[in-house]
C-alpha cells in the first residue's frame, strides 16, 4: 500500500472509476458517499418492497468498462451480467403512429420504408453515415481528450475532421440540422430527442450531438439488477483492489494547508488526511463555496446555464393498453413549446414528451401482473428556488398521465404504487445543483471547452462526474473518473514519487 492518500467525495459512476482505477496501482483510497449505497445518480426507489431504477437507465458504450476493467484484471462478463437489447426503442405520437428503432440498422430502414416511404428509409441511411463519420471524428479529440482546448482540438482534427465538421454545417444548431436529414417532422422529432441526454435544447444545442445516435446504434444492454447492478459491481471491484467505502458520510469541507488540499472534513467532525481529493459532485457546489470558500478558484467563476432537471414517478402497477418494450417515447404534437417553457420561462412544460422505462421488458407478462414502470418528463432546473409549486407538480402529473392514456397506456399514479421525485428533490441529494442532472447545459458548440477538467488550479484537487469533461451521461461520467484517476497518477510521477510505470495501460482502447 502506497503511502499516498486519496480521498473520493462521492461514489458515483465517476468516483467509482477513480477508486478502482486508484486502489489497484495500490493508493490508500478512501470513498466517503452521503447515501447508503454507490451509484450516485445512478438509484433506486423503494415502491412496495419492490426496487425501480429512477435514475439512468440506458446502458451504451460498453467499451468504457470493458477497457476500465480490463486494466485491473477483470472482465464486464466476469462482474456482471448485460443483455443486448434488439429493440433500442420504441416511440409513439399523438397521430396513432409508432415506430421501433432497432439495433440492426437495416431493420430501422425497412420499418421507415413501411412507415413512411422509401425516401426517407434512403435519408436514414444517409443520416447513419453522417452520424458514424461524425462519431469517429470527435471520439478522440473530443470524448478520449483529459480537457480539450479550442487549439488542440483543431489540430487533432486535421483535415479530415475538420472537413467532415464543415459538411455538417457546425453553426447550426441540432434542430436545423436534422431539418437537412429528414423530410418526416416525426423523425426529425426523434432524433432531436437525443440532445435532451445532454440535458439540452435541441434548439440550442449543436448539432454535433447527432453522434448520439451512433452512440445507440452500436449498441445498447440491459443490466440484470438495473443499472443499480453496475454500480454495485463497480464498488465490488474497487473493495477487491483495496479502496474503502464510507456511506452515510457527508463531506462537509474540503481542506486546505500549505496552498494544496490536506484531507476532507466530514459532517460527524471526522477529519481524513489525504493529498490528492477526487471531488465526484456537482462543480456547482465548489463554485458557491459549499464545500469551503478557498475551493471557489477550483471551477471557472461563472456559473454556465443549469441542465435539465426531472419530474419522475417510479412505478410497481400493471399497465394497459399499448404493448411497451423496455425503452418508449410518447411525443407531443408541439415539441418546440416543452423547451420554451423549460428554458425560457423556467416552468414545467404544458406539453411534454414522457420517457417511460418497462424494467421488465421485453420479457412477456402476464395480464395484470405488476411490473417496474419508471416515467421521466423534463423539467427545469429550479430546485433550489419557489419556481416550482405543489399546484404545478399536480398539474404536470395530470397533464402527463392524461397524454399517456389518449395514446393508449393506461397509468395512473397512486400513493401505493409509486414514488414521485421532483426537481426540489434532485437538489436536496445533488446539493447546489438546482435539480439539474446533467450539469452544465450543452447549448452551444463551443461548450465542450468550458466544462472544468480533471485537473484544477488547487494542488492536491481533482474532478469527476457528469458536470466536468467529457460531460454528463453513465459513459461519460466513468471516463470522467479515469480522467481524474489518470491526473493523481501524473502528479505522482512528476514528483517522483510513485513510477511512471504504474498507468493504464489498454484502458482508452475499446
Amino acid at each position: 500500500m502506497s503511502d499516498h492518500r486519496v480521498v473520493i467525495v462521492g461514489a458515483g459512476m465517476g468516483g467509482l472509476c477513480s477508486a478502482i482505477l486508484l486502489a489497484h496501482q495500490g493508493l490508500d483510497v478512501t470513498v466517503v458517499e452521503s447515501a447508503g449505497e454507490p451509484g450516485g445518480k445512478v438509484h433506486s426507489r423503494d415502491v412496495a418492497g419492490v426496487a425501480v431504477d429512477s435514475g439512468p437507465t440506458v446502458f451504451t458504450m460498453r467499451w468504457v468498462f470493458d477497457a476500465l476493467l480490463r486494466s485491473v484484471g477483470t472482465s464486464l462478463e466476469a462482474e456482471l451480467r448485460i443483455t443486448p437489447l434488439q429493440v433500442l426503442a420504441r416511440h409513439f405520437w399523438p397521430d396513432g403512429s409508432q415506430l421501433d428503432l432497432s439495433a440492426n440498422a437495416q431493420e430501422s430502414e425497412a420499418a421507415i420504408a413501411a412507415w413512411s416511404g422509401g425516401d426517407e428509409a434512403r435519408r436514414f441511411r444517409d443520416f447513419c453515415k453522417t452520424t458514424r463519420a461524425l462519431y469517429a471524428t470527435l471520439e478522440g479529440p473530443m470524448i478520449r481528450a483529459q480537457r480539450p482546448s479550442m487549439g488542440r482540438f483543431m489540430g487533432d482534427l486535421g483535415f479530415k475532421g475538420l472537413g467532415v465538421l464543415a459538411q455538417l454545417g457546425p453553426m447550426r444548431n441540432l434542430w436545423q440540422q436534422l431539418g437537412h436529414q429528414f423530410a418526416d417532422p416525426r423523425l426529425r422529432q426523434l432524433f432531436a430527442r437525443y440532445a435532451t441526454y445532454c440535458g439540452s435544447s435541441p434548439w440550442q444545442s449543436p448539432a454535433t450531438l447527432m453522434l448520439i445516435a451512433q452512440v445507440e446504434m452500436d449498441g445498447v444492454w440491459s443490466v440484470d439488477g438495473g443499472m443499480v447492478g453496475l454500480a454495485q459491481a463497480l464498488s465490488r471491484v474497487a473493495r477487491r483492489r483495496g479502496a474503502v467505502f464510507r456511506y452515510h458520510s457527508s463531506c462537509q469541507r474540503i481542506e486546505q494547508r500549505h496552498g494544496r488540499v490536506s484531507g476532507v472534513h466530514l459532517q460527524s467532525g471526522e477529519f481524513l488526511p489525504a493529498d490528492r481529493v477526487i471531488f465526484n459532485g456537482d462543480a456547482g457546489a465548489l463554485r458557491s463555496g459549499l464545500l469551503g470558500d478557498g475551493l471557489r478558484q477550483a471551477v471557472p467563476a461563472q456559473a454556465p446555464t443549469r441542465s435539465l432537471s426531472a419530474l419522475t414517478w417510479s412505478m410497481h402497477t400493471p399497465t394497459e393498453g399499448l404493448a411497451l418494450d423496455r425503452h418508449n417515447v410518447f411525443f407531443q404534437s408541439s415539441y418546440a413549446s416543452e423547451f420554451e417553457d423549460i428554458f425560457a420561462h423556467q416552468r414545467l412544460p404544458e406539453q411534454a414528451t414522457v420517457y417511460v422505462c418497462a424494467q421488465d421488458r421485453p420479457a412477456d407478462l402476464l395480464p395484470g401482473q405488476a411490473e417496474r414502470i419508471f416515467c421521466l418528463v423534463n423539467a427545469p432546473a429550479c430546485g433550489d428556488g419557489n419556481g416550482i409549486t405543489e399546484e404545478a407538480l399536480e398539474q404536470c402529473q395530470t397533464r402527463t398521465f392524461q397524454h399517456l392514456r389518449q395514446l393508449g397506456l393506461a397509468l395512473q399514479p397512486t400513493t401505493r404504487n409509486s414514488v414521485r421525485t421532483t426537481p426540489q428533490d434532485f437538489h436536496r441529494r445533488f446539493p447546489a445543483s438546482g435539480g439539474a442532472l446533467y450539469g452544465q447545459a450543452t447549448h452551444s458548440w463551443t461548450s465542450i471547452f468550458s466544462r472544468p477538467g480533471a485537473t484544477t488550479p488547487l494542488p492536491g484537487l481533482y474532478l469527476a462526474g457528469g458536470s466536468v469533461h467529457p460531460g454528463p451521461g453513465v459513459p461519460m461520467a466513468a471516463l470522467s473518473g479515469q480522467r481524474a484517476a489518470e491526473a493523481v497518477m501524473a502528479s505522482l510521477a512528476l514528483t517522483n514519487t510513485f513510477p511512471r510505470a504504474a498507468t493504464f495501460g489498454g484502458m482508452s482502447t475499446p
